[in-house]
C-alpha cells in the first residue's frame, strides 16, 4: 500500500466515522489542535489501524505522531517493516 492509499484510507475514516472536517485534514495539521482528535478518537483510530492495516498501534506510538503527515508516514513505515 502506498502513501496515497494510506492517506485516502485514514482521511475517509476520519471524515466518515469520526465526523472530522475534511478541510482541516492537511499534511501539516496537528492531530489534536487542528483536526480535533481527542482521547476517545485515538481509541477508534487504533482499532481502525488494526482492522485496515493489520497491526496494533501502542499509545506511546500515537503520542509520537503530532501531525497528520507524521501519522500516515508512521503507518507506511510499519507496513514496509
Amino acid at each position: 500500500m502506498n502513501i496515497q492509499e494510506i492517506d485516502n484510507t485514514v482521511k475517509r475514516f476520519l471524515v466518515e466515522e469520526l465526523e472530522m472536517n475534511e478541510a482541516t485534514i492537511k499534511p501539516d495539521a496537528r492531530l489534536k489542535e487542528d483536526i480535533g482528535i481527542d482521547s476517545l478518537d485515538y481509541v477508534d483510530i487504533a482499532i481502525m489501524v488494526e482492522e485496515k492495516f493489520g497491526f496494533r498501534i501502542r499509545p506511546d506510538e500515537m503520542k509520537q505522531t503530532k501531525t497528520y503527515a507524521d501519522f500516515c508516514n508512521f503507518i507506511a513505515k510499519r507496513l514496509t517493516a
